[in-house]
């Protein structure tokens, strides 16, 4: 009697022990098969987003672009705006986020010295505005004609400083300067430039310097353009700079002795050489010149109800065409 129970209760517990080890297998294939898991966004990648080369239907519906504007068509015809074929351009409306204009949204361009948009963005995400900074004489080897401040070797400025000659007088020696405190070298400043690059999505570009001058391998895109003023605009100190028309910069050389400059913008809009339709305000951008690239502007404005935009001119023959274009975009933000 006492081995019938005995076995009994060996059968019993070879049972239990049958069905725990069923159980738990069934638990793991549950698990490992993904039955049962409810993802956010369940569907499959079906290729490039059209129109925007690398950038998936996954990324998009996965909120990349949910507060960007985003356009399938790499041209966007809007009514008083035209622009010759060789030009690139577009207009963002950022709170509708809508492109409401748009000539080779898509296409690689030189982007001379809007590319300083981007230098800033990389000095204010890792860079310390009080910091001194030392120019060195290897940051003012820059090729014959460039835009330079007019710094020496050993001039101590702090990083504000050098901002303010970044983007409102564009000095190629104030950028690389910036470049040389921020990133230790200007290559390992540039290879934070694209790694930046990639993370905001800006699919068209690759940056070779801190300044823009002309390299082959420097290119970028009007909505890649505006992909990096969007991102730059979210610091209020790039804004601040950006609105001033001039600026006026004490420093101490490698002596110790004061020197100062004063130099005004590249920006017409805001010296007063130009002037934006009634009812647009123009906050500021950044101005590029080079022969490759023709005459550029990036810019900031808003329309009479406070709302913002971003608008985009490159490669126009000289200031008359490239203000007049922005001003046929400016005229369209009140409409």
């Amino acid at each position: 009697m006492a081995r019938k129970k005995k076995l009994c209760r060996t059968f019993i517990l070879v049972l239990l022990l049958l069905l725990i080890v069923a159980g738990g297998a069934g638990v793991c294939y549950y698990i490992l098969s993904g039955a049962g898991m409810v993802l956010p966004h369940a569907f499959e990648d079906v290729g490039e987003f059209p129109g925007i080369p690398g950038i998936s239907d996954r990324q998009v519906q996965n909120g990349f672009a949910e507060n960007l504007c985003v356009s399938a068509e790499g041209n966007v015809p809007l009514e008083g705006v035209s622009q010759e074929a060789a030009q690139y351009g577009g207009l963002f409306d950022l709170e509708g986020k809508r492109i409401l204009y748009g000539q080779r949204l898509y296409e690689k361009l030189y982007p001379a010295s809007i590319t300083k948009i981007m230098t800033a963005v990389i000095a204010l995400k890792y860079g310390n505005l009080t910091d001194q900074v030392t120019v060195s004489q290897e940051a003012l080897i820059l090729e014959e004609g460039s835009q330079l401040c007019g710094f020496r070797a050993g001039d101590q400025l702090t990083l504000e400083q050098l901002l303010q000659g970044l983007l409102i007088y564009s000095g190629n020696d104030a950028a690389a300067a910036i470049a040389e405190h921020v990133g230790g070298t200007q290559e390992n400043f540039v290879q934070l430039m694209n790694q930046e690059v990639a993370r905001l999505g800006m699919t068209n570009t690759h940056f070779t310097n801190p300044h823009g001058l002309q390299d082959t391998e420097h290119y970028t895109s009007v909505y890649d353009i505006y992909l990096m003023l969007n991102e730059a605009i979210r610091y209020p100190k790039f804004v601040e700079i950006i609105q001033m028309n001039s600026f006026s910069v004490q420093f101490r050389n490698t002596l110790g002795q004061e020197r100062s400059f004063y130099l005004e913008s590249t920006d017409y809009y805001l010296l007063g050489e130009a002037t934006e339709p009634k009812g647009v305000t123009v906050l500021g951008g950044k101005t590029g010149t080079t022969d490759e690239a023709g005459n550029c502007l990036a810019l900031v404005s808003q329309n009479e109800y406070g709302k913002t935009f971003i608008s985009i001119v490159t490669n126009a023959l000289d200031k008359p065409q490239l203000y007049e274009q922005m001003n046929q975009m400016l005229e369209r933000i009140n409409s």
